[in-house]
């Protein structure tokens, strides 16, 4: 196996002491596995997948949780030549059948032959594996028979896994990334960070991660990142972060994390339900890279969670805007790893009447998300494809090192995504001195009266609005006689004491004080209403197509009744699979 490619790089980590820690709700140091020991346990997997009949280039799914079964499948997978595929495990359990059906199409899409989960989670798996009809069905991890592997020859241009996009918009597509591609992000990332904030031996960096692991930013910008280095990784399991995010905070004290990124939501929550009694004895002062991407992010968040937690040693310059995509392995652009975050204020008619990003001292506020890293490029372009005008809102573009290889299987949206060697993100945006700053999703912007709207510019004026889950609101436009109309959904607090006709009342009131534009109509929803993609982003075109199905309910009641049903449902489909050969 070549040096440059994700199995050589581990076989190089393999000879460092650094590894990485497992974390559990007891908060214990957790399981710890060097890399030396991953590498281990991934070959006798590399080779019990080699026995099982794969064969080099096809692909393996892995529904798997934050555990050492990850790893073990995943570069068990990637030394056998073999393409893993990160698939979401079945979290939204009052969701279960369109957790199957999701499943079912990313496994027919990227054409898995066969699917790696653990005894836990494949209990819940017979219908998705049923409806995906991979060719070798699946395994359990805990049932491998380890075997000595044979050797492959992987090159750095060979696939080295397939990751799905968001589907934030559209459905989740394969995206085929070599190992060339990935390591070009994953040294870029490095570079960034070692270059503002040289380690030393004394003070090595120590990355903590609560972040999915089918998730680009979890798998690439921590594990594979921690792996290129190589450096200590502590990982928690992101169920846990949302049950309990002190946890993520006390992990960083603990031991010492000086790298930990996170989308804004994640700060959003931290700042609203972390209580001080949870914070005792934490010191955050190490924590100098606190990365804030894979979603819009928010100068009001941002500035919450400075002003929460400074007195817990957290320094302004650790937060980081970021942006990246799936689609360009992960980063493209980073704001100063060394000064605070940077936002300006834009003139709100100027932006939304004629696209034009002109400061002002009073106006809408936009936080910058830097320039491109070095490698990469940024163009954006008019309605007609050409470079816009300095200064004007247009679709943002990327080149680069990392950008995919295309789509799996479907050549036509590869062509319509790259074009010349640059990758349509689908984004709208600007640039303004030579730094990125976001307006939104191309098919999510709400046209009112002529006039561009970014959902999030609308969605982002609730954050205090008592009565509502934290970033659990979808702007969106619905077409009517009239034309398209402003709709509002929210989620209301497990705990609010409001009435919803009273959360309704206030929504409407603060869109229009903070935004200038009047809802049509503020839907007030149960909590976990709201569709969301398998990273947690909201759907915003699902939730309108569901509302006018007349389809936006609330999930099941899980009850463990409920929990034994959907574990017979599988059993039964399971058993129907092997009577059919």
């Amino acid at each position: 196996m070549a040096e440059d490619t994700l199995g050589g790089r581990l076989v190089r980590a393999a000879q460092y002491p650094q590894g990485v820690r497992f974390l559990d709700r007891r908060e214990t140091d957790g399981e710890r596995l060097t890399y030396g020991a991953i590498l281990a346990r991934a070959g006798g997997v590399a080779g019990a997948l080699q026995r099982l009949g794969l064969r080099p280039g096809e692909r393996v799914a892995l529904v798997l949780p934050t555990a050492p079964s990850f790893f073990d499948a995943f570069f068990g997978a990637v030394l056998a030549g073999v393409v893993p595929v990160p698939l979401y495990p079945p979290v939204r359990l009052g969701r279960m059948d369109e957790y199957h059906a999701r499943t079912a199409a990313m496994l027919r899409a990227c054409g898995a032959r066969l699917v790696l989960s653990d005894r836990r989670i494949h209990r819940l798996l017979g219908a998705a594996v049923a409806e995906g009809k991979p060719e070798l069905g699946s395994a359990i991890m805990e049932e491998l028979e380890a075997r000595e592997p044979a050797p492959v020859n992987v090159s750095a241009d060979d696939v080295a896994f397939i990751q799905f996009s968001s589907g934030t918009t559209v459905e989740p597509k394969p995206i085929c990334l070599t190992h060339r591609q990935i390591l070009a992000n994953v040294r870029a990332i490095i570079a960034a960070i070692q270059g503002a904030y040289p380690e030393s031996e004394a003070e090595p960096h120590v990355g903590v991660s609560w972040l999915p692991l089918y998730h680009d930013m979890g798998l690439v910008g921590g594990v594979l990142v921690a792996v290129e280095h190589p450096g200590e990784l502590v990982l928690i399991p992101p169920e846990l972060f949302v049950a309990r995010p002190a946890i993520w905070l006390r992990a960083l004290s603990r031991y010492r994390g000086s790298v930990s990124p996170a989308p804004n939501f994640a700060y959003a929550l931290c700042a609203e339900r972390v209580r001080d009694d949870e914070l005792t004895g934490v010191d955050l002062s190490r924590w100098s890279v606190a990365l804030n991407g894979a979603e819009p992010v928010t100068p009001a968040v941002l500035e919450g969670f400075v002003q929460r937690f400074a007195r817990y040693g957290l320094r302004p310059e650790a937060l980081t805007p970021v942006y990246g995509l799936a689609e360009a392995t992960l980063a493209v652009t980073f704001s100063d790893l060394r000064t605070p975050f940077r936002r300006t204020r834009f003139d709100r008619d100027a932006l939304v009447r004629r696209g034009s990003a002109i400061p002002a001292a009073e106006g809408h506020e936009l936080v910058s998300l830097g320039p491109p890293l070095p490698g990469f490029a940024l163009r954006i372009t008019d309605d007609a494809g050409q470079d816009a005008v300095a200064g004007r809102v247009g679709r943002v573009l990327v080149r680069g090192p990392s950008i995919m290889q295309g789509y799996h299987a479907l050549p036509e949206r590869t062509a319509e995504a790259l074009r010349d060697g640059w990758l349509d993100t689908g984004d709208t945006g600007f640039v303004h001195d030579g730094e990125l700053y976001l307006y939104g999703r191309a098919k999510d912007l709400i046209v009112l009266r002529g006039r561009n709207h970014a959902p999030q510019d609308i969605e982002q004026v609730l954050h205090d609005v008592s009565g509502l889950r934290p970033g659990c609101a979808a702007a969106v436009g619905i077409l009517r006689d009239e034309g398209e109309s402003l709709f509002v959904f929210v989620e209301r607090a497990r705990d609010a004491k409001e009435a919803t006709e009273s959360i309704a009342e206030a929504v409407s009131r603060t869109v229009s004080e903070r935004t200038g534009l009047v809802p049509a109509r503020v839907v007030v929803l149960e909590p976990g209403t709201l569709p969301r993609t398998s990273s947690g982003k909201i759907r915003r075109d699902e939730t309108r197509h569901r509302f006018l199905a007349g389809t936006l309910t609330p999930p099941q009641r899980v009850t463990v009744l409920h929990l034994l049903r959907e574990m017979l449902r599988s059993r039964v489909r399971f058993a129907r699979m092997r009577r059919e050969g």
